[in-house]
Parts: structure tokens; C-alpha cells; sequence
């Protein structure tokens, strides 16, 4: 994902100084999308690991973070 970062970078800067080419749009968009995805994924990621325990120790996790946890293990 990083790897897309100097290309994005390069193209919203050739963006403001002079204008893209209509491959080139397509390009940032492509890219913007792919790296939106990845940052995306990797929330999913965090989340689904996250356990939110009360004061009493009680595990009080939302349930639709559960079932990222057992979606994420039945794709292992």
C-alpha cells in the first residue's frame, strides 16, 4: 500500500500545478480507490481483535465486532 502513496501524491501534485490527462484521472482514481480499500481493511482488521471490557471486567464487545472476530477466523 505504501508503494501507491508517491505515485497518488505525484499525480494530486501534476493535479494542481497543470492539469491530467484522462488516463491519467483514471489512474488517481484507480489508485485512490485501491488505497482507500487497504486503509479500510485494515480498520476491519483492528477492529475485529478489539475486545471493550466494562469497569467490572465484564466483556461488553458490540456484537457486530463478534462476528467480525468469527468471520475473520473462518477465512483463516
Amino acid at each position: 500500500m505504501i508503494d501507491l502513496l508517491p505515485r497518488i501524491n505525484e499525480l494530486a501534485k501534476k493535479q494542481r500545478e497543470e492539469g491530467l490527462t484522462n488516463a491519467e484521472k483514471v489512474e488517481q482514481q484507480v489508485l485512490r480507490e485501491d488505497y482507500l480499500r487497504a486503509i479500510r481493511g485494515q480498520v476491519l482488521h483492528t477492529f475485529s481483535g478489539m475486545k471493550v471490557l466494562d469497569p467490572l471486567g465484564n466483556d461488553v464487545t458490540p456484537l457486530k465486532v463478534h462476528r467480525l472476530k468469527v468471520k475473520g477466523q473462518k477465512d483463516l
